[in-house]
This record gives C-alpha cells, structure tokens and sequence, in this order.
C-alpha cells in the first residue's frame, strides 16, 4: 500500500438551517463577500436568505449569478473581476459543481498576477488568494474536499485540470434545505461515486471506512428507506472519502458530460453506472462482494463471483423500479461529441489508480454499452 496523505481542513458544518451559520463564518475575513450562485439559487428567492444572514452579521454581498449550465473558465474571470473591483474579502459558492467550480477560481485568482487563462496554461497561485467557502446544493460532488478542480478552456473546449492551494477553502456548509434532489437518480449518482472510489488502487485504511457508510447510506436511499437527515451524511461521507481515495472514470465522465452539454450528471452516472460495476466485479470483485454485504444481501453461502454479481442485479432492478432509463441516449446525448471527452477523462491524474485499464478504447467501450 502506498502512502496515505491527508489534511484536516477547512471546516465542515452539516444540518438543517446551517446557512445561518454562514454569516459569522464569513465574518471573520472581512465585511464584504462575493456570492457566485446558480441561477435557480436566486430565482427561487434562496440567494435573499443568505443575504439576509450576511447582513445581520455585518457583511455585505456582492451578488454574481451569470453562471450558465454549461460554464466555460472565462465566467470564472467575470466573477474574479467584480470581486477585485468590489474589493471583497471572501467568496461563497452557492450552488452545484459548476458553480462551485468558478467559486473556486475566482477566489484563486481575484487578487492574483495571473488570469484564468494562465491558470489553465498551467500557472499557479500559492498566496493572496480570497477564502472561499462553499454551499452546495447538491451533495454528490467529489471535489467537494479535494485540492483541485477541472474547468472547461474556452479557447478550444479542452479539459483543464487546475490545482488548489489547500488553504483555499476555508467552510462548508451543507444546509439540508438547500440540497436539490429533483429526482432519485442522485442517489444511484453518489453510490457511483462511493464505490469507484472504494475500489479505487487508491484507497486506504483512511477512506474505506468512510465510503463503506456511504454506500450503505446510499442503498438505503436507493431502496427507498427514510431519509431524514440521511442525504446529507452520505454526501459529506462520499465526497470526503473520495478525496482520501480517488474519483473513478464512470464519475469522471459523468461530470464531463454535465459540464459540457446541458445534462443532469445524475442521469449520466445512473447510465453507466450497470456498465462500471462490470467492470468492478472483474476487476475488484472482494471489494464488490462486500459492497454487496453493505446492502443487506446475504452472501454468507455464495462465492465472491456471486456476491459481486448481486449488485449489478440490485442496480439494474432498483433503476427500473425508480423508472429511470439507464441509457446515455435518453438524456439526449449523442455518441461522437462524446468521444473527446473520453481523452480527457484519461489524461486526468485520477486514471492512473482506476482498478481496470483506461485507455481510450476502454473509455469508448463504456460509453458505446451505455447508450
């Protein structure tokens, strides 16, 4: 086993009407504080409250909601600019990946030398950055606690994949009633997460233990066992496992193809979630086989083959029984704009602990058999 790294930090704060915590948090850097949200944040009045919060703790906003779907690395630049020129002191991401990806960036590089352009050529920043502190809306997001991002160059579409300092992020705060779940398949989206990373060449004696109450999180959801505060732990498990480990391809891609075309990356990750377990089973199959004892399946009599076999039979049911179709083609996607993606996915540092071969035969294959 290699060696095991990690970082206690920032800080994390998990509950329902935690946002109101927001206010003192960002008071402590300064009075005034750009919030990058989604568009949906502000339309459904959500960004009104967490003014409203800053503004009894004495901190201004500086509101930037011009963040698109589909989000190139120069929105990150615009964001950046009314920070600098509104001279403030911290940034909140308020919202999804996306948008806490152009957080991220803005807060890198708002008081730097350096533009978006340099950071995606491959420059760095290592001080004088802003601190940022997320909100997210979803949970699924295994970037949440990890010391990079992947952002979308604008001068040719290509995939950038941009380190953070670890100071960068200073909070987290995930409010139980700010997180989107418009549909089930967000759940089939974090057990992806969970388990790529759990079978990931990667994973340590730091990681397992944390994916592992994930996944049995997530299967709870999946079987449509009471939620309660249930969503929430499982997400924050999922994504801090997965930065003590490593995101998988099918979890890559997934997040690929939300941020280049107008998709939901939960439906993406139910797609071709059947087609990773596969591979998994081959590949990791004590791993699965224990998957499938976290679920509640006894396997007690059966061999590791039969075990690992359960889950994929698990998954194909439950999509069904939720009516969700677990084909690319049904989130309108199409084969061939797909292809680069592939190449991308595979030139990310993270394909090197995948657990089965990623080339970009392999990468297509995946996507082919999920169609």
């Amino acid at each position: 086993m290699g060696d095991t790294y990690f970082n206690i930090d920032p800080e994390v704060i998990i509950g329902t009407d935690t946002i109101n915590r927001a206010g003192t948090i960002c008071s402590r850097y300064g009075s005034k504080v750009l919030i990058a949200a989604d568009r949906t944040r502000h339309e459904n009045k959500e960004t009104e409250r967490l003014i409203a919060v800053l503004k009894d703790s004495n901190v201004e906003a500086i509101l930037f909601d011009e963040i698109p779907s589909v989000a190139m690395a120069d929105i990150a630049e615009s964001a950046a600019v009314l920070a600098r020129a509104a001279r403030c002191s911290g940034v909140i991401g308020f919202g999804g990946i996306t948008t806490q990806a152009v957080a991220r960036i803005a807060a890198l590089i708002a008081h730097a030398e350096i533009d978006v352009f340099d950071l995606l050529d491959g420059k760095s920043v290592q001080s004088g950055f802003l601190p940022y502190i997320a909100i997210p809306s979803i949970k699924e997001d295994f970037f949440l606690f990890s010391d990079e991002c992947l952002s979308i160059d604008p001068r040719d579409r290509s995939v950038k994949q941009i380190r953070l300092p670890k100071e960068l992020c200073k909070a987290v705060i995930i409010d139980n009633g700010f997180i989107s779940e418009e549909n089930i398949a967000y759940a089939f989206d974090g057990f992806c997460i969970s388990v790529e990373a759990y079978c990931s060449k990667k994973a340590n004696f730091l990681s397992d233990p944390l994916l592992e109450q994930a996944i049995s999180f997530y299967g709870m959801l999946i079987a449509g066992r009471d939620k309660n505060d249930i969503p929430g732990q499982a997400g924050f498990l999922a994504s801090l496992g997965t930065a003590l480990s490593a995101p998988g391809m099918g979890s890559i891609l997934s997040y690929l193809m939300a941020r280049r075309f107008p998709t939901a990356k939960s439906l993406c990750a139910a797609a071709l979630l059947p087609r990773v377990l596969e591979r998994l089973s081959v590949t990791r199959p004590e791993k699965i086989a224990k998957v499938a004892s976290l679920l509640g399946k006894s396997t007690e009599k059966l061999s590791i083959e039969e075990s690992a076999s359960l889950i994929t039979s698990f998954i194909h049911l439950s999509l069904d029984a939720q009516n969700i179709n677990p084909h690319l083609q049904s989130v309108g996607l199409q084969i061939d704009p797909l292809i680069p993606l592939t190449e991308a996915a595979r030139d990310l540092n993270c394909a090197g602990f995948s657990p089965w071969a990623v080339t970009s035969e392999e990468l297509i294959g995946l996507i082919k058999q999920s169609f």
